[in-house]
């Protein structure tokens, strides 16, 4: 494994960590779970991203992860990155929705006790809410460090002058932010507009998320939409009608170079998505042994020429997902 430094700061993450956004839940296949969060420490990911909200349903893939640290690998902890969030709709009524102070505090207690864990590694404000003063909900992640329940804060999400207002903030109070999280991918590069400039202007890392775009960069959608996928799951965030002719072109284009690579699809956007400095890590998020397996190859095979570059963005001239 290969690791990279969160911005200006002395924390490093692996170059590739764990995301339990989606097959880490009460509805998924604990023992699979378990051997995925099992194999990927043993092969140097030391990062394992949590929220919530993870689930379904929610809060369980936090219990299940809890579960699996105190029965596998407990006497790790200090070797590991475990991070957490809250801003997302947790439970009904008015506190647990949005960036309130309220929702932030009474999250990551609840979050703590599903984990079995004493702080997380980071804590992010997983979204901005547009109607919560960012005053308020920086000085919620302030507290939360200077009372012991996390080690590090991190943004999600954030538009990019709210991101301005948010991380000078935080290097006023003197616990600057390490990790400013957004989705990222070939099939959406809004971050390379905006966000990379201003993370590298705060000295903040940048972690994306969702950088196989929920398994259409993979050899999944090659011959169409498989009735065991996410975009053929009617309740999953990737829907059906998104999957698109010119998707599907692209896709098979882009695999073409990535054989030329002797990479698979996935392996290859992966790479490509760490090709830039401000990239600290990638969250790979899997349902398999298997899939884990292929995603940390490409870490074998990250360098790119200036052509295979410049074809990569010709095929994605104009694409967004």
């Amino acid at each position: 494994m290969k690791y990279s430094y969160c911005g200006l700061s002395g924390l490093q993450l692996p170059i590739l960590s764990l995301g339990l956004w989606h097959n880490f839940g009460l509805n998924d296949n604990f023992e699979e779970a378990k051997k995925m969060i099992c194999y990927a420490f043993e092969k140097g990911i030391t990062h394992f991203d949590l929220a919530n909200n993870y689930g379904p349903p929610p809060g369980s893939a936090e219990t299940n992860f809890g579960k699996i640290l105190k029965e596998n690998l407990v006497s790790h902890r200090d070797e590991m990155i475990v991070s957490s969030k809250a801003g997302h709709l947790m439970w009904p009524g008015p506190y647990g929705d949005g960036s309130s102070r309220k929702n932030l505090i009474a999250s990551i207690n609840q979050s703590l006790k599903r984990t079995g864990l004493e702080y997380f590694d980071i804590f992010y404000s997983h979204r901005y809410d547009g109607v919560t003063p960012i005053e308020e909900t920086m000085q919620a992640l302030i507290d939360i460090v200077k009372q012991g329940k996390a080690l590090y804060v991190g943004i999600s999400k954030y538009p990019p002058d709210e991101a301005k207002r948010a991380l000078q903030i935080l290097i006023d109070q003197h616990v600057p932010c390490v990790l400013f999280q957004d989705k990222y991918s070939m099939l959406n590069r809004t971050p390379e507009d905006d966000i990379f400039n201003v993370v590298q202007k705060y000295g903040t890392g940048f972690i994306g998320f969702s950088p196989l775009a929920q398994g259409v960069l993979t050899d999944k959608y090659l011959n169409g939409i498989p009735p065991e996928s996410r975009a053929a799951n009617p309740d999953g965030f990737l829907k059906e009608e998104q999957i698109t002719q010119d998707i599907l072109s692209v896709v098979k284009q882009l695999n073409l170079i990535a054989e030329e690579r002797n990479q698979s699809l996935a392996q290859m956007s992966l790479a490509w998505a760490l090709r830039k400095e401000v990239v600290t890590s990638l969250i790979v998020g899997t349902r398999s042994i298997k899939q884990l397996e292929d995603n940390l190859k490409a870490i074998d095979n990250l360098s790119f020429s200036d052509d295979q570059l410049n074809r990569i963005d010709t095929v994605l001239d104009g694409i967004v997902l």
